[in-house]
């Protein structure tokens, strides 16, 4: 049988590793080098199965809670960010700590510490269980309603519709929270928010160029792993405009019947896939028959965060 053949791949630009899931990952690599192994790691360190693997192969131990790390060692908090509380068992455990939050998840902890300090209701627009969701609650969990649809909004009662802010998760769909927020504003018309912007600069870019990608694709392909939020995003936004769409972790898993009849193929990656599973799926194209592969850039990105203080300091002392 002849393998579905695309005539064209287009390439989203940019895709892939964001400055934060960059830094995350270095941090835990440094942290290896610098103490050795064993370096524990509070959850996944990103939300990515392939980098999840290899940095236990390199001597990570990835744990649940940091009360699942022996007394004196070291632990990692992921790009996610977590509660005071977390800090607080890990000081407890005399656990040498190194924060690898993502700078843009810390920004809306200290919105939520600044909201909460001034008497205000705080609704979070963010899915249920997410770890970053889980965080930022955590600051003030006593001044925290959190909301997933337009739908809640409507069935939302506060004390006082007049001390209320709104706070987002940081890989959300751009279009879905700007519906929910329009709502929100609508029913609670005194309702504040942040100074700009809590969906992070990746998550927009990357919807940004699967929009406009999707309309000259017949599917969309993105790589990240099922429980990435923003990956999911991606696949959300490609169908909303106009492509089939499917995520998978690798070349491994694209389905011959998705291929049937399909001439342009598009590909992304979520914020925390690595390069390396995309020039994969390149070369399973490739080795199909299909040659034109391009880049579809939409904008650039220049975004570098530091590594935490902790690594820095580290480093430095060992120059």
């Amino acid at each position: 049988m002849a393998l579905a053949t695309p005539e064209k791949l287009l390439l989203a630009a940019p895709r892939g590793y964001c400055a934060g899931v960059d830094r995350a990952v270095q941090t835990v690599e440094r942290a290896l080098e610098l103490y050795g192994p064993p370096v524990y790691v509070r959850k996944e360190i990103v939300h990515n199965k392939h980098v999840v693997e290899q940095l236990r192969a390199r001597g990570a131990v990835f744990v649940e809670e940091e009360t699942d790390v022996p007394e004196g060692e070291t632990v990692v908090f992921s790009a996610h960010g977590v509660s005071p509380s977390v800090h607080a068992n890990a000081e407890a455990r005399s656990l040498r700590t190194v924060d690898a939050t993502c700078p843009l998840v810390t920004k809306v902890h200290v919105e939520a510490k600044k909201f909460a300090a001034e008497g205000y209701t705080i609704v979070l627009i963010g899915h249920e269980g997410h770890e970053e969701v889980e965080g930022t609650m955590g600051e003030a969990p006593d001044h925290f309603v959190l909301i997933e649809t337009e739908e809640d909004v409507d069935n939302l009662e506060v004390d006082d519709p007049d001390r209320m802010a709104y706070l987002t998760q940081t890989t959300l769909s751009v279009d879905e929270t700007d519906r929910i927020i329009r709502r929100l504003r609508e029913r609670f018309p005194n309702i504040t928010g942040p100074k700009s912007d809590d969906i992070c600069y990746a998550t927009t870019n990357r919807q940004l160029a699967v929009r406009q990608m999707a309309r000259e694709c017949d599917l969309v392909l993105v790589i990240g792993s099922r429980n990435s939020s923003n990956s999911n995003r991606l696949v959300e936004v490609a169908r909303d405009h106009g492509a089939d769409a499917h995520l998978v972790d690798n070349e491994t898993q694209v389905q011959e019947e998705w291929l049937t009849g399909k001439r342009v193929v598009g590909i992304s990656s979520g914020a925390s896939a690595p390069e390396e599973l995309v020039q994969r799926l390149v070369e399973f194209f490739r080795a199909r028959g299909t040659d034109d592969v391009s880049e579809f850039e939409v904008v650039q990105e220049d975004v570098r965060f530091m590594l935490p203080r902790e690594i820095r300091k580290a480093l430095a002392a060992r120059a």
